[in-house]
């Protein structure tokens, strides 16, 4: 949105990016903090400053990871120069985010296929800034979380609430924008928020206020049906369609911080004498290499996934049949990650040697969401002719997969991205959200 406007020539500085998983070290955190911070002091004439970030940054010192990389640049800055940031749809957004930044602009679609549109919000919020505009800004924390599979913009109760978004310059606000929130992290500010900018603090409000109305009135809906590992398998089996069955393993799930390495789900379908079936993404370096040294065609005994030595997430052991090898580089070819490229590692398809199941599973070397058919087509699994299609993602695989289904079956298999908020152990929550998921928490430990 600004690229190529000579009135706003862009200083690009510093991009980082890592798959979801504990606290960013102190030594990454302040790393990349400094060349963000020396940047802007090599260019003292910048008059706006965008950063592209997450919003559920956890560092080892820090549960707002980004509201403390705000207050360094703010010491650098002052406060007059316009500091615009986009944010991920999971955001968990801190008071101290939204008073440090003169502009918010969040994803609004979950799988998250927006990103380019809310970076040309952002852009737009920026312009406006620069011409010598003011905001005034409205932020909302909504009183109970919302757990991720409940999270899926393209089903109510989300369609509704985000329809309810401004596309513009309207109403006196430029910008209003809703954080689902990232509830597997446990700060104090987890959970779903609203923020708006405007040209009018009482407009600013009202939209605000409207999004927090909708998300009590609808409270009860955010929720989600899990089927066990085994009753998925079962259910999936014996669905009759056209059309392929999709199970979401969405407790192994990378894109929140899971190692992608349990095997309840390919278990269950072993046991349910499953055919017809694939599933992706396992992260298994030693037996991917084991793969390539055993060779296409031939056969080899390993140990595959629940290598991270999570409890009760342990190992299957079976003979594999080598059908397909690759090095983990090629393109994305779905919605969300289009044009980008994969680099995942030496990869593997392979063939369960089982009696009577046909089950093909796709193991890769570095952890990767399931997310992109690419992940099984570059391997030469030919997805609209399977029967059944497990997947460790919790929505994104919505983006590019839905079309091939029939049926989809969310599946609460053991993993490490609890879906179930009662299960997580938080010890830092907020004790009025902590009180929503556990009754007997008093909400004013204080008083």
């Amino acid at each position: 949105a600004l690229r190529g406007d000579a009135n706003f020539p862009l200083v690009p500085v510093v991009w980082a990016s890592a798959e979801p998983s504990s606290f960013v070290t102190d030594d990454a955190f302040n790393r990349i903090s400094k060349m963000i911070l020396d940047s802007i002091r090599r260019n003292p004439d910048i008059s706006g400053i965008y950063l592209d970030l997450h919003g559920a940054m956890v560092t080892e010192s820090f549960q707002d990871g980004e509201g403390e990389l705000l207050r360094r640049i703010r010491e650098v800055v002052g406060n007059e120069i316009p500091i615009v940031i986009s944010l991920d749809l999971h955001a968990n957004i801190t008071r101290q985010m939204v008073l440090l930044s003169s502009g918010i602009s969040i994803y609004r679609t979950y799988p998250h296929i927006d990103m380019a549109e809310t970076g040309g919000r952002a852009a737009t919020l920026l312009k406006h800034l620069l011409t010598g505009k003011i905001l005034f800004r409205a932020f909302r924390q909504v009183p109970f979380l919302i757990t991720l599979p409940a999270q899926h913009t393209g089903a109510s109760p989300c369609r509704g609430l985000y329809s309810l978004l401004p596309d513009g310059l309207e109403s006196g606000h430029l910008s209003c924008d809703i954080a689902m929130g990232f509830p597997p992290a446990d700060i104090f500010d987890a959970g779903p928020s609203v923020v708006a900018f405007g040209s009018d603090q009482n407009e600013a409000n009202l939209a605000a206020d409207t999004l927090i109305e909708y998300f009590q009135e609808h409270r009860e809906e955010f929720n989600v049906k899990m089927l066990s590992a085994e009753d998925a398998a079962k259910a999936a089996i014996s669905h009759e369609g056209r059309k392929s069955v999709v199970i979401a393993d969405v407790q192994d799930n990378p894109g929140a911080g899971a190692p992608s390495d349990t095997t309840q789900i390919l278990k269950s379908l072993l046991d349910a004498k499953a055919t017809n079936a694939v599933l992706g993404l396992i992260n298994d370096p030693e037996v991917a290499a084991l793969a390539h040294k055993t060779g296409l065609g031939n056969n080899f005994s390993a140990n595959l996934g629940g290598k991270s030595g999570l409890p009760n997430m342990g190992s299957l052991e079976g003979c594999f049949r080598v059908q397909a090898l690759s090095d983990g580089i090629f393109d994305f070819t779905g919605a969300m990650y289009h044009g980008a490229k994969a680099q995942i590692g030496p990869m593997a398809l392979l063939e369960v040697v089982a009696d009577d199941c046909d089950i093909q599973v796709v193991v890769g070397s570095k952890r990767c969401q399931c997310l992109d058919q690419a992940i099984f087509t570059h391997l030469g699994v030919d997805l609209a002719t399977k029967k059944i299609i497990a997947l460790k993602s919790t929505v994104h695989f919505r983006g590019d997969f839905e079309s091939l289904a029939d049926l989809i079956i969310i599946a609460e298999a053991p993993g490490a991205n609890f879906c179930r908020l009662d299960e997580i152990p938080y010890t830092n929550l907020r004790p009025e959200l902590l009180a929503t998921i556990r009754p007997s928490t008093d909400p004013n430990p204080s008083q």
